[in-house]
């Protein structure tokens, strides 16, 4: 954990050094948490990009020297002096003793601790073998392993699916690259998950704070919205009484075995945010970070109009800074097509109403939308170029997103509970901010996070339904300063309204938290490798090259996705998610446990070096000796690996 430690300090502080290319009056912890963001992302790109030449050995130490290279700009003593009056400003707050300062920092200290028994969670190992504390990470923890392994031990650059041999590795793996290179300096791959995913975590709050204080001026809203984030949740309290009142046992002994999680359920489909898509979705806790930094500086420039009194020169003088950075940051979002896909989509569509809503700056957008272009078009063709994801099957008519049979309405209030009104309510009072101007501006930023929610409740974004959450996600940050505002005022205008505001935070975060508690007291306890499976894959390691094509049973946690190399297919549910069409793979690959002379012809046809047979490959088998004419290379436990080529 050390190492990965040590590795991230050039990362933020280049990233860091970068943030002073702007005008930007920020603090040295938002500059902080979005250089964390912007340094890992450019890092990994660069680390794909290189060992894609020359292999990842080779691009590690050049992507971190040059991910670190923007320090040198502190050689320029304005950038320098502003620097240092920011930390100056930074230790200022920390100085003295008050009420609000403790406050603020007990603040960060809670979710900084919080994020680290959390993610401690997201994967462990004991002498049984490794285990997840997600309950919603069984399938994701063994693919960004896979993921994770191949580029380490599999030499897999240019990347290639290791869940579906031959085919274009399309999925965004930039957040698993720079686990990998993180690996190949010496860090555990364990320790390089954890420390990247709770500093990521932490750079996501400290980013969603200032963004919804930019947006409202209102410093307790930009405290209030990330607890609505991090503990987002619906209705599932109730359920939860509901449970406590129908078993015997004391309030705290029930608190202490939770039964299930009350926001994501065959009732509820929302899910709370850290246990659904933080912890499992890595991709997205790199992008979204990253995101609203973007959006933040796309709302500088929205919402920021010449001023009047000022010479003509100086206001084209400030166009010509204001062109150069929307570019710049255009290139940062460019990144996104292999951080996290669904990121850069909820971008474009703001960026294309936010065009159409400030076409006097359209010099600004277009700049902006260059620098996108530079980067994502190129990333975006080897994406595709290659892929098996069938493009046709992300785009259907799905009304109501994941409900099922009931009430539109309903469901929408069952799983957000009073987050949709009370974002109607901060829609309100924006009409009482006294600079109207900036009122019309908020309202209007707005806007493409509503047409995405009407988007995602009429249309899949994906084979499952379910991932249309990859953007509704952003629906919800889009309506966080609305939400936040509204309780801010509700707290400050009197002592009914203050004790509402309380009712009603309480009631937003209540079945969020008993979730994030369950989670976090180790309450759900999932093995995903059991030692047999971590032997194996070790044997895997050390007698069989790095390129290897693998035949296995199409489980999400086959041993194979520990050791690196490729297999012909593995876990369907995952392959499902990104469109690709496996039922004559899968078929083959049956017939091949089968064994007989379709079986050398199959083995044949699609190159495969080993075999594994293990117990769930074992109920495959119906001739259990048809592979005693190979020759056994690894043996662990039950489970054996043939060399058939």
């Amino acid at each position: 954990m050390l190492i990965s430690l040590l590795l991230m300090v050039p990362i933020i502080a280049g990233g860091l050094a970068a943030t002073y290319l702007t005008d930007a009056d920020e603090p040295l912890m938002w500059r902080a948490a979005a250089g964390t963001v912007l340094g890992s992302a450019f890092f990994g790109t660069l680390c794909f990009v290189i060992a894609c030449v020359g292999g990842l050995a080779i691009a590690v130490p050049i992507s971190l020297v040059i991910t670190a290279a923007p320090i040198i700009g502190f050689r320029d003593k304005n950038r320098l002096k502003r620097f240092k009056i920011d930390r100056q400003r930074a230790t200022n707050k920390m100085q003295g003793g008050s009420g609000r300062k403790f406050l603020r920092f007990a603040f960060y200290a809670f979710f900084f601790i919080l994020f680290c028994l959390f993610f401690s969670q997201a994967m462990y190992q004991t002498p049984q073998g490794i285990y997840t504390g997600g309950s919603q990470n069984l399938g994701d923890l063994p693919f960004h392993l896979g993921a994770i392994f191949s580029f380490t031990d599999g030499a897999n650059f240019p990347p290639i699916n290791p869940s579906f041999a031959g085919a274009k590795f399309s999925y965004p793996f930039i957040a698993d690259v720079v686990s990998a290179a993180f690996a190949k300096l010496g860090a555990d791959v364990q320790g390089a998950i954890f420390v990247q995913d709770v500093v990521w975590a932490f750079a996501l709050l400290v980013i969603l704070e200032r963004f919804v204080f930019k947006l409202t001026a209102d410093r307790l809203a930009g405290k209030i919205a990330p607890w609505l984030l991090f503990f987002s949740g619906g209705l599932g309290f109730i359920w939860f009484f509901a449970d406590y009142w129908h078993q015997g046992k004391g309030f705290f002994d029930f608190l202490a075995a939770l039964p299930k999680d009350y926001t994501i359920s065959d009732d509820f489909r929302w899910g709370n945010s850290l246990v659904t898509l933080f912890l499992t979705q890595r991709s997205l806790l790199l992008g979204m970070p990253l995101t609203i930094v973007i959006l933040q500086w796309l709302w500088n420039f929205f919402s920021t109009k010449p001023d009047g009194m000022k010479a003509a020169n100086e206001i084209a003088h400030a166009g010509r800074k204001h062109i150069a950075l929307a570019f710049l940051i255009g290139l940062f979002a460019g990144m996104l097509p292999l951080v996290h896909l669904h990121s850069l989509i909820t971008l474009f569509v703001v960026s294309i109403f936010l065009l159409g809503l400030n076409l006097e700056n359209w010099r600004i957008w277009i700049a902006f939308g260059v620098g996108v272009s530079l980067i994502a078009i190129p990333e975006l063709a080897w994406s595709i170029t290659g892929s098996a994801s069938h493009a046709s099957q992300f785009i259907d008519w799905n009304f109501g997103w994941d409900k099922g049979d009931a009430n539109l309405l309903w469901f929408w209030f069952k799983n957000t509970g009073l987050y949709i009104p009370i974002v109607a309510l901060g829609l309100f009072r924006s009409y009482r901010i006294s600079d109207k101007n900036a009122a019309v501006r908020l309202r209007e930023f707005a806007l493409p996070f509503l047409l995405l929610f009407i988007i995602c409740n009429a249309l899949k974004l994906a084979p499952w339904p379910w991932d249309n959450i990859k953007v509704l996600i952003y629906c919800f940050i889009g309506g966080l300063p609305f939400a936040a505002m509204a309780l801010s005022w509700l707290w400050r205008h009197g002592k009914y309204t203050a004790a509402a505001a309380a009712i009603v935070f309480v009631s937003l975060i209540f079945s969020g938290s008993l979730d994030v508690w369950r989670t976090v007291t180790g309450q759900t306890k999932y093995l995903v490798f059991d030692q047999d499976a971590v032997r194996i894959a070790q044997a895997i390691d050390a007698k069989t090259p790095p390129h290897a094509l693998f035949l296995n049973a199409a489980t999400y946690n086959t041993a194979i996705a520990l050791t690196g190399r490729r297999s012909l297919m593995r876990y369907t549910g995952n392959l499902f998610s990104y469109g690709i069409d496996y039922g004559e793979r899968e078929a083959d690959l049956k017939k091949i446990y089968q064994g007989g002379p379709q079986a050398d012809a199959l083995l044949a046809k699609y190159g495969i070096d080993y075999v594994l047979v293990s117990q769930e490959e074992s109920q495959l088998v119906s001739d259990q000796t048809y592979f005693n004419k190979f020759a056994m290379v690894a043996e662990a436990g039950s489970a054996r690996v043939y060399k058939v080529r």
